[in-house]
């Protein structure tokens, strides 16, 4: 049985969304309120179109036609800008995204693209050690990232936003293109990273891997937590 973490790290208030739908608008979200815990891994269940990656658009803030309250850390996003709060609160989508290159510019990205200080531009033992850590310790820097599989261009994807070091992961169906050996490596990075004080919420599909300390379902807009062997 898992401990509850000690500190809060992320708190939503009132996640609202509506959204244009072919019968009216949609309350895709309504009333959502959640609190993720330093250390804490939190599953968001749900059918295809319940909204589980609008909600975690919505925690990234993401969804400009949103409205509730954000909190990091106990801080309000009133507080803090876009750009700084998805520096600390990073979604990584279902569809990774891989741009023209090798890995090692893959990886880099965000400091090219000057999001980051560039004085913290990880170094090439940094990147190969990350991705030893992820399970591909076999994919050379060099090889051009338009030769990896589906799989191993979402473990890049996300060994990349784990370079820039967040404090909260937003993963949308992370292993959803994983075969078990994978799957398995990325729960081991997923647990370092909550074991050193960082928060997950995921959206899956999957059955329950034991990683999460709590699995929410949505649907109909609101969540619920179900109950846990």
């Amino acid at each position: 049985m898992h401990a509850t973490p000690p500190c809060a790290l992320l708190e939503a208030r009132e996640l609202t969304v509506v959204l244009p739908g072919d019968a009216g608008p949609v309350r895709v979200l309504d009333g959502v309120s959640l609190t993720l815990a330093c250390g804490e891994v939190v599953d968001v269940t749900g059918p295809s179109g319940a909204g589980k990656t609008t909600l975690l658009r919505a925690l990234a803030r993401l969804m400009p036609q949103g409205s509730g309250a954000l909190f990091l850390g106990g801080v309000s996003a009133s507080e803090m800008g876009p750009q700084r709060w998805r520096s600390r609160v990073a979604l990584l989508p279902q569809k990774p995204v891989i741009v023209a290159g090798d890995i090692a510019e893959n990886l880099t990205l965000p400091w090219r693209l000057k999001a980051r200080d560039a004085s913290s531009l990880p170094d090439a033992n940094r990147l190969r050690s990350a991705l030893d850590e992820i399970g591909l310790a076999d994919v050379a820097l060099e090889r051009d990232a338009a030769r990896l599989s589906l799989g191993q261009q979402a473990r890049v994807a996300l060994t990349r936003v784990l370079l820039t070091r967040p404090d909260v992961l937003l993963l949308d169906e992370p292993d959803a293109a994983l075969d078990k050996a994978s799957s398995a490596a990325l729960a081991a990075t997923l647990c370092a990273f909550a074991e050193d004080g960082g928060g997950i919420v995921r959206s899956r599909h999957r059955d329950d891997d034991g990683l999460a300390m709590r699995r929410l379902a949505l649907a109909a807009g609101r969540l619920t937590e179900e109950a846990r062997p």
